[in-house]
């Protein structure tokens, strides 16, 4: 469910904007929409598990507040990363 270390330093080095970022907010939702996917994969499987359920609508709420933030702040980032996430809107 959770994902490797290998693609998150992949993640990592694809949305960072220089050399160890780690924190913006570009880095955070792409990370998040990895784990997202994972979980949704998951929940095929298993429909009754409830507990998981709750930690990813926790963390699509998290990613939604990023996108927000990333929006207010510069559009044309937010625009770039919803793109190359595949995200609606």
């Amino acid at each position: 469910m959770s994902i490797t270390q290998e693609r998150k330093e992949a993640l990592v080095k694809e949305h960072s904007r220089a050399e160890g970022d780690t924190g913006s907010p570009e880095v955070q939702v792409a990370i998040l929409t990895e784990r997202i996917r994972n979980l949704t994969e998951h929940f095929k499987d298993h429909k009754k598990d409830n507990h998981s359920r709750r930690g990813l609508l926790m963390m699509v709420n998290k990613r939604r507040s990023l996108l927000d933030y990333l929006r207010h702040k510069d559009g044309a980032r937010y625009t770039d990363l919803i793109a190359k996430l595949g995200l609606r809107k």
